[in-house]
């Protein structure tokens, strides 16, 4: 039977024998499996978007908002070496669990906050992310980076076609397009560089990942 890397099933020791090299993402997989609490397709999703994101972007503290179980903090901050923070309204009750499993093989510290998202301050120098912030959750992510004109990396899921600007493009394109083609939209009007990527569609049909940057022209007084 194929191991599908969708599926919301949680990785268990019985998958050890599927993550056997000594690459990172295996022994990232083996970790997670001893944890006993992660559902599969989001070790998959994490590590597509940090890797994604870490060869755009480099350095700078990571702030993860709507982080979930704050894997792609962890991820970002093992590549990096960062400092990070992962934030969520509401952790969930395994994140602690996860978290502490993967300090055993790599004593990262990643700062866990169960709080709304605009009670993180942010500044220029962070990276913010967002893995599947659901509908108008990503567009509240977006703008905090941008008031605080930081770096900017979103994989955008639960598209809300009534509370969701989608720029009035849904007559030519399906709705949850027609929203992040506005989200990019907006971002170069407010003076970023917007980059488009996607991660594997085996994982999410929600695959598009926004990142942006700000300008050099409009980080100056």
């Amino acid at each position: 039977m194929d191991f599908d890397h969708a599926s919301r099933s949680v990785l268990s020791r019985h998958d050890l024998g599927r993550f056997p090299s000594d690459t990172l993402f295996d022994r990232l997989g083996r970790a997670c499996c001893e944890a006993d609490c992660l559902p599969r397709k989001e070790l998959y999703e994490s590590w597509h978007v940090a890797k994604r994101v870490r060869r755009r972007f480099r350095t700078g503290r990571i702030v993860d908002l709507a982080c979930g179980h704050g894997l792609t903090a962890f991820v970002l901050a093992l590549l990096e070496r960062s400092e990070a923070i992962a934030c969520d309204a509401r952790l969930p009750a395994s994140a602690h669990k996860l978290y502490t499993q993967l300090r055993k093989t790599w004593p990262i510290d990643v700062s866990h906050h169960e709080s709304e998202i605009d009670a993180i301050s942010l500044c220029a120098g962070d990276l913010v992310v967002s893995t599947h912030a659901c509908g108008t959750l990503t567009d509240r992510v977006l703008a905090r980076a941008i008031e605080a004109r930081a770096r900017v990396a979103v994989l955008p899921c639960c598209h809300d076609s009534e509370l969701c600007d989608d720029g009035g493009l849904r007559g030519w394109l399906d709705p949850s397009l027609a929203i992040d083609v506005t989200r990019a939209a907006k971002l170069r009007e407010r003076g970023y560089s917007v980059h488009t990527q996607t991660i594997p569609r085996e994982i999410t049909p929600k695959n598009r990942l926004l990142l942006a940057e700000p300008l050099l022209s409009s980080l100056s007084p």
